[in-house]
């Protein structure tokens, strides 16, 4: 009687185990996830009569004082709470040739630094519908500036922006916001006049 209640335990051991791993669930690694943006409409604003220049930017963004401690007169920034994204703005006066160059220059190394960083620096020159000539680099990898931009009229204004996240998150989920921004930037710079249009009346 125990021999034959003893096979019946090892035939049924088998079908246990089966049944046991079947109704296993099967656990997977999370794919790495992105950030969602809830993308608003592109909606624009005037800036202040209380500045040198002026252009429409995003409703979306706030307008704020530079209170870095090198900042300057008309120097102001742009940020975007819902992406903690912010576009530093900095104006200087044209005095002569020798300061244009200086301020060419400067732009040009402050792009150039993100060298070690980036893995490709697009560079592109446009003419805005009024005429004017502006320069975008956009810069691609894991770089704290994503997109920078200038603008001047050679003889009395130039205006030099870059587009900052505050935030850990790799450009790669930065995406769709760097492209939101972008497209503000560029409505910024079609809509760029400069108030500042004779000597010595700042």
């Amino acid at each position: 009687m125990s021999k034959k209640k003893h096979r019946i335990n090892y035939f049924l051991l088998p079908v246990f185990i089966v049944l046991f791993f079947a109704c296993q669930t099967e656990y997977l690694p999370k794919p790495k996830g992105y950030n969602r943006f809830d993308l608003p409409k592109h909606e624009y604003v005037s800036l202040p009569d209380t500045f040198p220049y002026k252009f429409e930017f995003s409703k979306h963004a706030k307008l704020l004082n530079d209170t870095s401690w090198i900042s300057e007169r008309f120097w102001v920034e742009l940020y975007y709470p819902q992406y903690k994204a912010n576009i530093h703005l900095t104006y200087k006066v044209v005095s002569n040739s020798d300061s244009l160059k200086e301020y060419l220059d400067d732009a040009y190394f402050l792009t150039a630094k993100h060298q070690i960083k980036a893995y490709a620096i697009d560079e592109s020159i446009t003419k805005t519908p009024s005429g004017k000539t502006v320069v975008y680099a956009e810069l691609e990898g894991e770089v704290p500036s994503q997109f920078q931009f200038f603008s001047t009229d050679s003889t009395l204004n130039f205006l030099r922006g870059a587009l900052y996240f505050n935030t850990q998150v790799n450009n790669d989920s930065l995406k769709p916001a760097i492209e939101f921004v972008k497209v503000d930037i560029v409505n910024m710079m079609n809509t760029l006049e400069w108030r500042f249009k004779e000597p010595n009346t700042l």
